[in-house]
């Protein structure tokens, strides 16, 4: 089963998004934040499947949900829905990536580190 994330259920987003990671310094919390531009899940083709519920982080081992999810408006019209996934924990931690590197691999995406 590839990686995948769906705001919908049973709706993959298509879209790639921009991800920013940040750790605390004893590595026991961390904060993931998504960004997508013009996501497929605003398009009005999409938007008749259902209403957004969350974000769903899916891949072999299970299921990651935030329910953390808003969308940015430009004239009235949706143009971005950022969403945040909070990991309370090392092992949180651990599973976040482990998702997030299989979501990368599917999507021939790369690991920028900050400066």
């Amino acid at each position: 089963m590839d990686a995948k994330i769906q705001f919908i259920k049973d709706v993959d987003e298509n879209v790639l998004p921009d991800v920013r990671l940040t750790r605390s310094r004893d590595g026991s919390t961390g904060t993931a934040t998504f960004r997508f531009k013009n996501p497929n899940i605003l398009d009005q083709n999409t938007a008749k499947e259902g209403e957004i519920t969350g974000m769903y982080l899916i891949d072999e081992e299970g299921v990651l949900e935030t329910r953390n999810v808003t969308a940015k408006f430009v004239n009235g019209k949706p143009q971005a829905i950022e969403a945040i996934y909070i990991m309370k924990s090392p092992a949180e931690w651990d599973r976040f990536m482990r998702f997030i590197e299989k979501y990368s691999q599917t999507n021939g995406l790369i690991f920028t580190k900050a400066n």
